[in-house]
Formats: structure tokens, C-alpha cells, sequence
């Protein structure tokens, strides 16, 4: 187990010191729209954060082609909606997914509570992750992508930005001028890392995404959504994992700063868990049929079941 854990701590020191090669592309070529005016602001970046945004975007991280599976997430830091945890919470995540063959994509969200007389987090931050969805679909045969397997990945506050999109619906505009906001913008599933409290909805509806769940118990934030969550998905009976780590406290991000093996290990149960529903599967697996499929009333495309 020590040897497992000592190769994985290796192959993630190597592939963090080697060159980033992500680009970043805007949502939108002109800027947010009715924003267009603050497109050319500048963001504020330091350490680990970044704040200041106001011409929200992509940062794409592809997996190498003969690794690629076809699956895709989306990923929003969190950051309390003040700033985004970029880089713990955006770009290790990113390299962690493309090493296990899916493709990744960080939103830099607006901020509604670093200026409230601008954003809603109802209004426009969610105009911002129904745009990022769209957009990855927009580019899937560019970028590899199996438009049925596009998820998401929230931290914290970006749990919260998760569920605008998980259990409404995504339908686009048929009749948009742009062709890409005429895409579906509702994820085929969802992994939630200690997810915030404003991602809790009444009910769970029956057609929400298969969803993962981990927080630590010692979270006095969010490990109380991830229990009602919980409790909210079996009443669906919508498939869903848990796990509540014994400690871990919050922000533990990717868990390669941790002292605790529990918490360092969990990005393998996360793979572990889209492994067994299949949404890692080859691209020749797929078009073979291996895994079974339910209709994606989500989407148009796909969703992934385990039977």
C-alpha cells in the first residue's frame, strides 16, 4: 500500500513540475453579456487565489490522446464566492483527471459576494457554469469529448455553483442567435467536495445526475450538507456514494497537503467511483456498448447507470 501511495505521490511530483500547457479561452468572445464593458478589467491573482472577474472563462487541461476516455468535468473552486482557490481547488484537480483520461475545465466564475451590486449568485453566476457546460459540449469532437459524459466538479462554495445547474433543468434556447446557448446545460454527473450549505435543495428530483459525495466530519461548514445530500438522494433513489472522513477539517482540497492517509487517498476513491459507473470507460468500449446506458432526459445524449 505504502509502494501505491509512494508511486502516486511520484507521478503527481513529476506532472506538477513539468510545463503547464493549459490555455484559458473566454465564455464568451465579447464578455458576459450586458457586462461587455468590464470584459477588459484585469483579474487579481496572488498565491494560491484568484478574484477580480469579470470576463468569465475556461481554462482547458486535455488529457494526451491515447489516454483520453471521452469523459469530461467541469470543474468551479471554491472561495466563498470571494475569490476562487485556483490553483488547489481548479489545477490540481485538472492534472489529477487528465492523468486518469478525462478532460478538464476550470470556470473562473463571477463573484457575487466580492461585489454584490453586480452578481447574483441565482442570476449570473449560473449563467456562468450553464455557459461553461455548453461550451465544452460545443467543442467536443475538437476536444475529445463524449458529450453524454460531461460532468462536474464543485468544491466548497463551488458545490454551490453545482447544484444551480444539477437539479433544474438545462435546457438552451432553440432559436438563440449563438448556437452554443442552444445546447443542453445540465452535467450527466457530479462530484462534490465538502459542498457548501446553499447547495442543499428541498428535494432532490428523480432525473438528477448520478453524484459523489466526501467532506470530513470535522467540517463545521459543509460535511452537514453532504449528509443531507445524502439523505435527500436515497428518498429519489437517484445513485449516489458518500464518504465522510473521520478528519480532515475543511479545504482539504486534493488532500496532497495532508498529513492523514485518509485524506490523501480520496482522489482514489473518486476515480474509483467513476470507474465503477462506468464513465471511464474507452471510446471502443462505448461504441461497443459495453456498460449500459439510460436515455439522458438531462441532456438529449446519455446518462451512465450501474445495473
Amino acid at each position: 500500500m505504502y509502494r501505491m501511495l509512494f508511486l502516486f505521490l511520484f507521478a503527481f511530483t513529476a506532472a506538477a513540475s513539468a510545463q503547464d500547457t493549459a490555455r484559458q479561452i473566454p465564455l464568451w468572445p465579447n464578455g458576459a453579456p450586458g457586462f461587455e464593458n468590464k470584459r477588459n478589467e484585469p483579474e487579481q491573482a496572488k498565491d494560491y487565489w484568484v478574484k477580480n472577474i469579470h470576463n468569465p472563462s475556461l481554462t482547458i487541461y486535455l488529457p494526451p490522446k491515447e489516454k483520453a476516455t471521452g469523459a469530461a468535468v467541469v470543474i468551479f473552486p471554491g472561495g466563498g464566492h470571494r475569490l476562487l482557490v485556483f490553483n488547489a481547488e481548479g489545477r490540481d484537480p485538472a492534472r489529477f483527471l487528465n492523468r486518469i483520461g478525462v478532460a478538464a475545465f476550470i470556470l473562473k466564475y463571477r463573484l457575487f459576494r466580492e461585489d454584490s451590486n453586480l452578481y447574483s449568485l441565482e442570476k449570473e453566476v449560473r449563467q456562468d457554469a450553464l455557459r461553461a457546460v455548453r461550451l465544452v459540449r460545443s467543442h467536443a469532437a475538437e476536444w475529445n469529448i463524449d458529450t453524454g459524459r460531461v460532468g462536474m466538479m464543485g468544491f466548497s462554495a463551488g458545490g454551490e455553483v453545482a447544484a444551480l445547474l444539477a437539479y433544474a433543468p438545462g435546457n438552451g434556447n432553440p432559436r438563440a442567435p449563438d448556437p452554443i446557448d442552444r445546447l443542453n446545460g445540465r452535467p450527466n454527473f457530479q462530484l462534490l467536495v465538502y459542498p457548501g450549505p446553499l447547495g442543499v435543495p428541498a428535494e432532490v428530483p428523480k432525473d438528477t445526475p448520478p453524484t459523489f459525495l466526501i467532506a470530513a466530519n470535522d467540517d463545521q461548514c459543509c460535511s452537514a450538507p453532504v449528509v443531507s445530500l445524502l439523505e435527500r438522494f436515497r428518498a429519489a433513489k437517484v445513485p449516489v456514494e458518500a464518504h465522510i472522513l473521520s478528519a480532515g477539517g475543511h479545504g482539504f482540497n486534493m488532500g496532497y497537503r495532508s498529513n492523514l492517509q485518509a485524506v490523501r487517498a480520496w482522489p482514489q476513491l473518486m476515480a474509483n467511483w467513476l470507474t465503477d459507473m462506468h464513465l471511464l470507460s474507452s471510446w471502443r468500449n462505448h461504441a461497443m456498448g459495453v456498460g449500459k446506458k439510460i436515455p439522458g432526459k438531462t441532456t438529449g445524449d446519455v446518462l451512465i447507470k450501474v445495473f
